[in-house]
C-alpha cells in the first residue's frame, strides 16, 4: 500500500476526488479556479471527442493518469505565484489524505515515522524562502482569514492531522460529509479546548477505569477478568457516547463487545453495582439459570441521565466468539427502532466495541457492514470503538496479524469516517468520540473511533506476555499509565491541585470497599415508554397445546385479501396461475397447497395483532417458487416501483408485516434475526435458509445463541428458523439441513424441532409459535418437493377445526390386528413410503409420522403406536445416512425404547453411514432411495 502511495501523484490516484471537485467547479464557473487549472481544463475541451462544455470524465481522468506518470506536478504558468498557490492547495489536500500516517498515535512509540514525500513542502517545489509567503488557504478551516503564510499553513495542517488524532475520511464519496468533518476538525486544529469541569470529568472517568482494574487485581488475585488497563480511555469514550448521544436525541444505546474491558464498562458506564460484580468473582450463581456463564460474558441494562434526558443502556450478552455479537446488536436495535416507529433512526444507537485483531480478522464484520445500509437491516449507522491494544493474544508482528495498513480498513467498504486517536490523550479520545456521535446522528452512517493503546497485562491475568513480546512489554513496563500522564498534565496546566488526582483514587477505592460506586449514574425507578414486558413468558411450563384454529368465514376473508391485486397490476403468467388457484382454494374448490397454508398463517396472525417479519435469501418469492408474498408488476417502468405485498393489506389497523430478501449471507443475517427476536416477543420473526444445508455457515449462531442463550443468560427467544431439507438427488450441499447437529443441541426444553408434512401442519405450527405463552426457538425442517406434491394438501376445514399434531398416526383404515410392523418417519419420505405401500398392496405395515422431534412427544407417540398391539417390529426410517439425521439422538436418549418396552423390536432403515450428507451421482441417489423405501417393508435379519 505504501509503495502505491509513494508512487502516486496528486493529479491521479488517491487525490482524484480533489481534482474532480476542481473540475466540477470549473464546469459551473471557469473563473472559480486558478488560471493554470482553467487553462488545463480548457485544453481538455479541445481534445478530440470532447463535448463542447460538459465533458465525460474519461478523457479528464486519462489525462490525469498521463500526468501522474511524469512525476510531481509542474504546471506551466506565466506567473510563479499561481503555481505556488496551486501547490499550496495540493499540500492541504495531501494532509487531508495522508496526514494520519504522521499522527502521534502509538503510546508505546514502537515505530518510526514513515517517509511520505507528499507531506513535505519540497515535493511541490517549495523552498525555505517560500515559508513566509502568503497564500490563499482555500477550503481549509484553520484560519479566520483567507490567507496565511506557508509556515502557518504547514503548522496548522500538522496540528490538525498529525497530532493525537489521525483522521481518514477522504475516501468518502459525498462531498458534504467531507466538508462537515473538515469544518469541525480543522476549525480547532484537531485539538479540543475543553473547560475545566470537562477536563476533571475526563480525569475522573480515567481514574475510575484504572482504579477498578487495580482493585480487582489485588482483591481477586489470578482470576480472569480481561483487564482494560492500557485502554482506560475507552471509558472516557463511552461516557461521551452517552452524553452526546443523549443530547442529540438518543433514548436508547445498545452495546456489543467482547470480554476485554467488559467488567469495566458494566460498572463504570452502565452502573452495575460493584457488590454484584464481587459476588460473581466469588462464584455465586444465579439460581434461576440451568447453566449460567462466566462474568465477562454477562449483559446488563440500566437507565442513566444525559444532558438530553434519560438514556436506556443495554450491554448484550456475548460468548467468547468476539465479533459475533455485532449483528445481534444490530438486530436488537432495528427491533427497537421499529417498535418506536423511529423512521429517522435517531432514538436508538448501536455501539460496538471491537478488538484490533478481531475487527480485521473475523468475517462476520464484512457481512454486517454489507447489510448496514439496506432496507431490512440498516440501523442508521453504528458507532464503532476499537480498543486497539496492538496485539491479538500473542500475535503482534505486523507481518502476521493482518494484510491491511490499519485494522479499521474494512470500514472503508461503507465509506465510514475513521478517527485514529492516541489512547494516552483522553481529551483527544473524548473529542474524536463527540465528533463520531455527531456524524452518526447527522448522516446516519457508520463511524469509527480507533483508540490506539496497549494491553498492560497478558491476554488474561494468568498469561505471561513477555514470553512472546519482550520488546513491547519492556515498553509497557516502563509506561506510567494513561491516568498518571493525564493527571500530571492537568496539574502542570493548573486545572487540578497537586493532591487532587490521588484524592480521586482514594475516594473511588473507599466506595469500592463498600461495594458501591462513587458516582452512580443509574436512575432508580425510571419507567420507559417503550419497554417490553417479558414477564408473561418467563417461567412458563412448556406445552404443545394452543388454540390455533381460525373460523372458516375468516379464512375465506383472508384468502380474498391474499388474492386481491391493485387495478392494472400485471403478473407473470406462472404467478398468475398460482394466484388463480389460491382463489379456488379460498373458496373451497381446491385443496390448499403449502404456500397457501403458510400465507394464511401469516395473514391470520396479522389480523389478530401479531406482527410478522420474514427474512433470508429469496424469501419474497421463495427459493422454490412457492411463497409469492411479494408480487411484481411485469409492466413496471422503474426498478423501485411495481411490487405489491398482499400481507400488508389484510385489514385496516392490522399488525406490521415485514419481508426482506437478505444479502447473500447466513451468519450475520441469522444473528441479526436472533437479536431482533430477543428484543420483540410479540412478533413472529422468521429466518429461512435458501437451502437448509447452508445454515452450517451460521453454526456459531445456532450453538452460542439460539440453542443455549436461555440456559446461559436467561434470554428468551421466539425466533423461527426454516431449513429446507430433503433427499432429491441434488447432491451433498442441497439435501440436508444436518438434522443431527440440531438434535445434538436439544436439551432442557431449549428449542423445538419440527418436521411438518402438510399445509395444515405448517399453518397451525406457525400460529402456535405466537399464541402460546411460551417463547422458545422453533426450527422447522421444511420441504422442497412437497411444496407442490399432489397429496401434501389440506382442506380449509383442517385449518378451521384442527391443531398442530406432534405425531400424525396412521392415515389409512388398516385392520389394527393385522399390522405387524410400524414404520416411523418424517418429511417427504412418508409420501414415498405410502405410495410404495399402495403400489405393493401391503396391509400389515402402518406409517406414523413424527412431526415434532423435540421436545419428544412421548405421549402422542405411544398413543399412535399402541393402536397396533400385534406390531412387534418398530422401524425408524430416515433418508439420511445412519450416522446422521435424528436416529442416534433418539436412540441415545432412549425416547423410543422407553415407550416401546422390551417386547417390541426397534429397527433402523437408513442410508449407509457416510462422511458426506448425500451422494452427488443421481443414479446412486435413486438406488439408495429405492433401498430405503423397500427395506422399510422388507424382511429384517436377526
Amino acid at each position: 500500500m505504501m509503495k502505491q502511495l509513494r508512487s502516486s501523484s496528486h493529479l491521479f490516484g488517491s487525490n482524484a476526488p480533489f481534482i474532480e471537485e476542481l473540475y466540477e467547479s470549473y464546469l459551473s464557473d471557469p473563473a472559480s479556479v486558478s488560471d493554470e487549472w482553467r487553462t488545463y481544463f480548457d485544453n481538455l475541451q479541445a481534445q478530440a471527442g470532447a463535448a463542447v462544455r460538459d465533458v465525460a470524465h474519461g478523457p479528464v481522468i486519462a489525462s490525469f493518469a498521463e500526468l501522474a506518470k511524469r512525476g510531481p506536478v509542474r504546471l506551466i504558468s506565466a506567473g510563479g505565484d499561481d503555481r505556488r498557490q496551486v501547490s499550496t492547495l495540493q499540500l492541504i489536500n495531501a494532509y487531508r489524505f495522508l496526514g494520519n500516517r504522521w499522527a502521534n498515535l502509538d503510546p508505546l512509540r514502537r515505530t518510526e515515522r514513515p517517509q511520505i514525500a507528499e507531506l513535505e513542502p519540497s515535493f511541490y517545489g517549495f523552498t525555505e524562502a517560500d515559508l513566509n509567503q502568503s497564500f490563499n488557504v482555500g477550503s481549509f478551516h484553520g484560519f479566520s482569514a483567507d490567507h496565511a503564510t506557508l509556515r502557518e499553513i504547514l503548522e496548522a495542517l500538522r496540528q490538525t492531522y498529525c497530532g493525537s488524532i489521525g483522521s481518514e475520511y477522504m475516501h468518502i464519496s459525498d462531498t458534504g460529509q467531507k466538508r462537515w468533518i473538515q469544518s469541525r476538525l480543522e476549525a480547532v486544529r484537531g485539538t479540543p479546548r475543553f473547560p475545566v469541569e470537562t477536563k476533571k470529568r475526563i480525569l475522573e472517568r480515567t481514574t475510575a477505569a484504572e482504579t477498578l482494574e487495580k482493585y480487582l487485581h489485588t482483591k481477586y488475585v489470578g482470576q480472569k477478568r480481561f483487564s482494560l488497563e492500557g485502554g482506560e480511555s475507552t471509558i472516557v469514550a463511552m461516557d461521551e457516547i452517552v452524553r452526546v448521544g443523549g443530547s442529540l436525541g438518543a433514548q436508547e444505546i445498545v452495546i456489543g463487545m467482547a470480554h476485554r474491558g467488559r467488567l469495566n464498562v458494566l460498572v463504570n458506564t452502565l452502573g452495575k453495582s460493584p457488590s454484584m460484580l464481587f459476588a460473581e468473582f466469588e462464584g455465586k450463581a444465579a439460581a434461576d439459570l440451568t447453566a449460567g456463564d462466566v462474568k465477562y460474558h454477562l449483559g446488563f441494562s440500566s437507565d442513566v441521565m444525559s444532558p438530553g434526558g434519560p438514556v436506556h443502556l443495554t450491554l448484550s450478552f456475548n460468548p467468547s466468539h468476539l465479533e459475533i455479537i455485532n449483528p445481534v446488536v444490530e438486530g436488537s436495535v432495528y427491533a427497537r427502532q421499529v417498535r418506536r416507529n423511529d423512521t429517522t433512526k435517531s432514538q436508538v444507537i448501536p455501539v460496538l466495541i471491537h478488538g484490533d485483531a478481531a475487527v480485521a480478522g473475523q468475517g462476520v464484520n464484512q457481512e454486517m457492514l454489507n447489510f448496514s445500509q439496506t432496507r431490512g437491516y440498516g440501523t442508521g449507522g453504528t458507532v464503532h470503538l476499537v480498543v486497539n491494544n496492538q496485539i491479538g493474544f500473542t500475535t503482534s508482528d505486523p507481518r502476521d496479524y493482518r494484510s491491511s495498513l490499519y485494522c479499521t480498513d474494512i470500514f472503508k467498504m461503507v465509506e465510514a469516517p475513521i478517527f485514529h486517536v492516541n489512547g494516552d490523550d483522553p481529551e483527544a479520545v473524548a473529542f474524536a468520540t463527540q465528533l463520531a456521535v455527531e456524524f452518526r446522528q447527522e448522516f446516519k452512517k457508520d463511524v469509527v473511533v480507533d483508540i490506539v493503546c496497549y494491553r498492560k497485562l497478558g491476554h488474561n491475568e494468568q498469561d505471561e506476555p513477555m514470553v512472546t513480546q519482550p520488546l513491547m512489554y519492556r515498553k509497557v513496563a516502563s509506561h506510567p499509565g494513561t491516568r498518571k500522564l493525564y493527571a500530571d498534565r492537568l496539574v502542570t496546566e493548573g486545572t487540578c491541585a497537586a493532591d487532587e488526582p490521588e484524592k480521586m483514587i482514594k475516594d473511588y477505592r473507599e466506595h469500592l470497599d463498600k461495594g458501591e460506586l462513587l458516582y452512580n449514574p443509574v436512575l432508580s425507578g425510571h419507567s420507559r415508554q417503550f419497554a417490553v414486558d417479558w414477564t408473561p413468558f418467563v417461567g412458563q411450563p412448556y406445552t404443545d397445546v394452543a388454540e390455533t384454529a381460525v373460523p372458516l368465514v375468516e379464512l375465506q376473508r383472508l384468502s380474498e385479501r391474499l388474492t386481491t391485486l391493485p387495478e392494472g397490476f400485471s403478473l407473470h403468467p406462472r404467478v398468475k396461475k398460482i394466484l388463480e388457484d389460491r382463489v379456488g382454494m379460498g373458496q373451497g374448490e381446491l385443496q390448499l397447497d403449502w404456500g397457501m397454508g403458510e400465507n394464511l398463517a401469516y395473514a391470520s396472525l396479522l389480523a389478530q395483532g401479531f406482527a410478522v417479519r420474514i427474512s433470508g435469501e429469496d424469501v419474497g418469492r421463495g427459493t422454490f417458487f412457492h411463497r409469492h408474498a411479494v408480487l411484481h408488476d411485469q409492466k413496471r417502468e422503474r426498478w423501485d416501483q411495481g411490487s405489491y405485498v398482499p400481507l400488508q393489506h389484510i385489514r385496516d389497523g392490522q399488525a406490521r408485516f415485514q419481508i426482506f430478501d437478505s444479502v447473500l449471507s447466513e451468519e450475520a443475517v441469522l444473528a441479526f434475526e436472533y437479536g431482533y427476536s430477543t428484543a420483540e416477543p410479540n412478533e413472529l420473526v422468521v429466518w429461512e435458509a435458501q437451502f437448509g444445508d447452508f445454515v452450517n455457515g451460521a453454526q456459531v449462531v445456532l450453538d452460542q445463541f439460539i440453542s443455549s442463550g436461555e440456559a446461559k443468560w436467561g434470554r428468551l427467544c421466539g425466533l423461527t428458523v426454516m431449513l429446507p431439507h430433503g433427499y432429491e438427488g441434488q447432491g451433498p450441499e442441497h439435501s440436508s439441513a444436518r438434522l443431527e447437529r440440531l438434535m445434538t443441541n436439544a436439551a432442557e426444553n431449549n428449542w423445538q424441532i419440527c418436521v411438518p408434512t402438510t399445509p395444515a401442519q405448517i399453518f397451525h405450527l406457525l400460529r402456535r409459535q405466537m399464541l402460546r405463552k411460551v417463547r422458545k426457538p422453533l426450527v422447522i425442517i421444511t420441504p422442497k418437493s412437497l411444496l407442490r406434491h399432489k397429496e401434501a394438501t389440506a382442506s380449509l376445514d383442517e385449518l378451521a377445526n384442527g391443531h398442530f399434531q406432534t405425531v400424525i398416526p396412521e392415515a389409512e383404515a388398516l385392520d389394527p390386528k393385522k399390522v405387524k410392523r410400524v414404520v416411523l418417519c418424517q418429511g417427504k419420505l412418508y409420501y414415498e413410503l405410502a405410495a410404495y405401500r399402495r403400489e405393493q398392496g401391503i396391509k400389515d405395515t402402518a406409517l406414523v409420522r413424527i412431526e415434532q422431534l423435540y421436545p419428544f412427544p412421548a405421549e402422542a407417540f405411544a398413543k399412535a403406536v399402541d393402536q397396533f398391539p400385534n406390531a412387534k417390529e418398530i422401524v425408524w426410517a430416515q433418508e439420511e445416512p445412519r450416522n446422521q439425521g435424528a436416529w442416534y439422538w433418539l436412540a441415545s436418549r432412549q425416547h423410543l425404547v422407553n415407550v416401546l418396552g422390551s417386547k417390541r423390536k426397534l429397527l433402523l432403515v437408513a442410508r449407509p453411514a457416510a462422511a458426506s450428507p448425500a451422494v452427488g451421482y443421481y443414479a446412486k441417489h435413486n438406488a439408495q432411495q429405492k433401498a430405503v423405501i423397500e427395506n422399510a417393508f422388507g424382511p429384517f435379519k436377526d
